[in-house]
């Protein structure tokens, strides 16, 4: 599957704990275009599993995405997503600077949520979260399709994804 990402432009990666968002990320975009909120809890924190650090990681985040939306840098979102509310305020942020924001949804069997999540060195997130998370994944698939993404691409268990830039400057 070939996905054409404008560049700029903020793509949301969205999917439970265990998905492949930060593999994904890893794989198609460069380190400095990544912002990850795993990250942010690490650099407030020392510890990216640490929810009670989420607030402040979330405001730095913000700020992060804000700077390079300013400066139309292409911006990945590494974070769960699943929260139509925080969406909503990612696609209002990137308006404010013409910014078109791309939709990668992570669509996987729970069981697969679970094994990634198992297999994750550092950072396993409790069953019972995931468990929930992919509750609140059913309710974003349902209602990704009518939030108004310059693109939405949904990625199910065995795609192959080959990432395409498209130069929003020209």
């Amino acid at each position: 599957m070939k996905l054409t990402i404008p560049d700029p432009s903020l793509v949301l990666l969205i999917g439970p704990s265990g998905a492949g968002k930060s593999t994904f990320a890893r794989t198609h975009f460069q380190p400095f275009e990544i912002i990850s909120s795993d990250a942010m809890r690490q650099l407030v924190s020392n510890d990216p599993a640490d929810q009670g650090a989420s607030a402040e990681a979330f405001r730095v985040l913000a700020l992060l995405i804000t700077g390079r939306l300013k400066r139309r840098l292409l911006t990945i979102v590494d974070a769960t997503n699943l929260r139509a509310a925080n969406r909503r305020k990612y696609r209002q942020l990137a308006a404010r600077y013409g910014i078109p924001v791309v939709a990668i949804a992570f669509d996987l069997p729970l069981e697969k949520y679970h094994a990634h999540n198992e297999g994750r060195a550092g950072r396993v997130v409790e069953a019972e979260v995931v468990d929930w998370q992919v509750g609140l994944m059913r309710d974003a698939l349902a209602t990704l399709p009518g939030e108004g993404y310059a693109a939405l691409h949904v990625l199910r268990e065995g795609d192959t994804v080959e990432i395409a830039r498209g130069d929003e400057r020209t």
